[in-house]
């Protein structure tokens, strides 16, 4: 089924401070030139049409966010929700994950990952593009602060059985941590809106959550 048209955005609004180009980015990383501060970063990989970017952004000002998404359009709509909501402290990067990960984030810069529904590439010759995957495994437990967390929820058990196992074969990562499901208190309470259509559906949300150890190498100063 073709997805849904997205809805057009103002013209008019100035995307220029929550919106970016990964190949035009600062390399080597420089949060300071995306944000203008210091604070605890979190991170998420395809963030669609930018629920939780917009959601966890509100709740915890004390937090910086960067978001990256392949799909320009998608990554151009969460960046004008979050110009709409007036968030300094969340940003889009219109790109792929796996560089951002591979060849820009130094060591230790996160807090948190968060990678909610991705593509689970049904047909077994396609699963090779699923971004759950060793290298980036390894690259995430890097990007981790000592102590830091992975969250990863999919519908699709056989995505969650593998990759948490693959998880344990190729990084050192505490876990799986179950999370347990809450009740969704409005009708947009939900982390992204995958997640609310998956649940409005009766259907199943798998949860996990791993942590980097916190003997790990302290943060880099890169």
């Amino acid at each position: 089924m073709a997805r849904p048209a997205l809805r057009k955005i103002d013209p008019s609004l100035d995307l220029s401070g929550h919106l970016h180009a990964l190949e035009q980015g600062p390399i080597p990383w420089d949060a300071h030139a995306l944000f203008k501060r210091p604070a605890p970063l979190e991170i998420e990989v395809g963030s669609g049409k930018g629920m939780f970017l917009v959601a966890a952004s509100a709740e915890r000002p004390q937090h910086n966010f960067v978001g990256c998404e392949l799909a320009r359009n998608y990554a151009r709509l969460s960046a004008a929700r979050l110009a709409r909501a007036g968030r300094t402290n969340a940003v889009m990067l219109q790109g792929d994950a796996l560089q951002l990960f591979r060849d820009v984030l130094p060591a230790a810069c996160a807090v948190a990952v968060h990678v909610y529904f991705p593509d689970p590439w049904w047909k077994q010759r396609h699963r090779k593009r699923r971004v759950m995957k060793p290298g980036f495994l390894t690259d995430v437990e890097r990007v981790l602060e000592p102590g830091g967390s992975l969250h990863f929820w999919t519908d699709v058990r056989e995505y969650f059985d593998t990759t948490l196992e693959m998880i344990g074969e190729v990084t050192g990562l505490l876990g799986p941590f179950e999370v347990a499901q809450r009740p969704a208190e409005h009708e947009f309470d939900y982390r992204t809106h995958f997640e609310r259509r998956t649940r409005l559906h009766a259907e199943t949300v798998f949860r996990a959550e791993f942590r980097r150890r916190t003997d790990a190498p302290a943060r880099s100063e890169a």
